[in-house]
């Protein structure tokens, strides 16, 4: 598969497939780069047309991160570059259903709970704060900070009820739990630059992977986070999101300021594809939970992708039972 579609005047910076169904996906837009102007939320549908947006939404800001509720499936959470963590229902069309303003900052990412705590998300914001929220509540019930400068990315873990990660300017992962708001139960000094993006492995609860601004991605056993366990270079700008397969134990995909998305066999350290469909930044990414090898990204160049990279289709090539 290898499908696309112009978000004419609208920067990509986020695409998520629907945990619900196999297709359907979403993507977060900005107008003017997210400098300015509004932002814009597609849900897109593919299939023998393409990729045809059902919906399109927009919010009086730019819209830099989404993701999907996993326990109705037509409610989707965006974070916004007016620091409005906002709540779409995508029937209800004339606008959201619910629009959160504790943020003083752009919120950067947001996140579902991946475990059975499912009312509950996250965020994290250029004010330095991460904040965990209740669906069903008109407040956040928490506030986590400690980072020092901006927190680009909060991700649940997919095992350990109540647990996150989250990345930052201040060059260090940390290790969260709910239950405790004061502190951290790792900080991982990651990287000597700012730390953009962060994700867990689907298969070992232990294992946490961060991509900075220096292009490198590294791969952190949280029991022992001294040193990383991989190193991967190739990238030659900033790295702005990393995700990790949900079919493949050993593979991991990155998109980059450097216009490019790379797939990458963390267990010999070395990319085994690189694609070069864009022609700006490259900010969202996604694997598809429903399709073994189909991916998505959006880019800055107003195009959003649905594809199969060759290496994914040859499972012999990076497959690892």
């Amino acid at each position: 598969m290898n499908l696309s579609l112009q978000t004419k005047g609208r920067h990509g910076y986020a695409v998520e497939f629907s945990p619900f169904f196999a297709n359907k996906l979403a993507c977060a837009s900005s107008q003017y780069y997210g400098i300015a102007g509004c932002g814009t939320l597609y849900i897109i549908e593919t299939g023998p047309k393409g990729l045809v947006p059902l919906t399109v939404l927009d919010w009086n800001d730019g819209l830099f991160d989404i993701t999907w509720a996993e326990n109705n499936e037509n409610v989707l959470i965006t974070g916004a570059g007016d620091g409005h963590v906002v709540v779409w229902d995508i029937n209800q069309r004339r606008g959201p259903i619910k629009a959160y303003k504790e943020h003083t900052k752009e919120v950067n990412s947001v996140h579902w709970s991946q475990t059975r705590q499912e009312n509950f998300f996250l965020s994290g914001s250029w004010d330095k704060s991460i904040k965990l929220w209740d669906i069903s509540h008109a407040q956040s019930l928490n506030t986590f900070l400690g980072h020092e400068a901006i927190v680009y990315s909060v991700r649940w873990s997919p095992h350990i009820p109540g647990s996150f990660a989250s990345a930052s300017g201040d060059q260090t992962v940390r290790v969260w739990d709910v239950r405790n708001s004061n502190t951290p139960q790792t900080v991982i000094p990651a990287h000597a630059s700012e730390i953009l993006t962060c994700d867990w492995s689907k298969y070992d609860q232990n294992l946490l992977f961060t991509g900075g601004v220096d292009g490198a991605i590294r791969g952190w056993d949280i029991r022992n986070p001294q040193s990383p366990f991989c190193d991967l270079r190739g990238h030659t700008l900033a790295v702005r999101r990393i995700k990790t397969s949900p079919f493949q134990r050993n593979i991991l995909a990155s998109v980059s300021y450097d216009f490019t998305t790379r797939l990458w066999d963390f267990t010999i350290n070395m990319a085994v594809e690189t694609l070069e469909h864009h022609t700006e930044f490259v900010y969202g990414l996604d694997f598809n939970i429903f399709k073994a090898g189909e991916m998505a990204d959006c880019s800055w160049d107003e195009v959003l992708r649905v594809y199969t990279p060759r290496s994914l289709t040859n499972p012999g090539m990076t497959l690892q039972h």
